[in-house]
């Protein structure tokens, strides 16, 4: 598997691109609209075949490049119809996108928002905004819920391999990966928490909404075209 991950400075957003060197298809992962150059100029480089474009949620800090991609290169979107109903391929839990040789496995993780995904490929899970390195997503809008939340972790990201390395939706820190192992042992709000100790700290982080909240979500529902 080929892996890069991209980083937009005014979200803190990793983008990440995959792909199967042998078929030369790949996929963007979480891509954000004002960095669509940067990406299609990296993948044509490379000489790889844009196949699909994986949401892992709708996002609220920045416009995914979904909807311009697809245009570009005639991707197929694919996101939980939880929340993006335009995807061109509606994802659930235990599904599998094939791009190229390379499965991308499907985990529902809910909790940060309603339609929260992973996407594990062999050895590593691109994590979205559920689990952070040494951190976690807020629970407080979109239909976000801490007890949701700390079962996604703990019974489905922390169910996986100690060594999976872990890529996250964001990091505020230069922060560019884990793993679950670590994460198990050293993220501060989750490591020997029980579930109402975890909902209890996430109730009390009085965070202020994200400043692009009202223009982001409903540009993501639309898979980033706006209305």
């Amino acid at each position: 598997m080929f892996l890069r991950q991209l980083f937009d400075p005014e979200s803190s957003t990793y983008t990440y691109l995959i792909a199967d060197p042998a078929t030369g298809q790949a996929a963007l992962i979480d891509p954000v609209a004002e960095q669509l150059e940067r990406d299609l100029k990296l993948v044509g480089e490379l000489g790889f075949t844009l196949a699909w474009v994986l949401d892992t949620h709708v996002h609220a800090d920045h416009v995914t490049a979904a909807s311009l991609l697809r245009t570009r290169t005639g991707a197929r979107t694919a996101a939980s119809a939880a929340g993006a109903p335009c995807v061109d391929q509606p994802l659930r839990d235990g599904d599998v996108v094939a791009v190229g040789g390379l499965a991308v496995e499907v985990i529902a993780t809910p909790g940060h928002t309603d339609d929260s995904l992973s996407f594990k490929v062999p050895g590593a899970v691109f994590t979205g905004d559920a689990l952070l390195i040494r951190g976690c997503g807020r629970a407080d809008f979109q239909n976000g819920d801490p007890a949701v939340l700390y079962a996604s972790i703990t019974e489905r990201l922390f169910a996986l391999p100690d060594a999976t390395a872990v890529y996250p939706g964001h990091d505020y820190q230069g922060r560019t990966a884990s793993t679950i192992g670590e994460e198990k042992r050293w993220n501060p709000r989750l490591a020997g928490k029980r579930q109402d100790e975890f909902v209890a700290l996430m109730n009390a982080l009085g965070l202020p909404p994200p400043k692009k909240l009202a223009t982001a979500v409903p540009a993501n529902r639309a898979c980033g075209q706006a209305s």
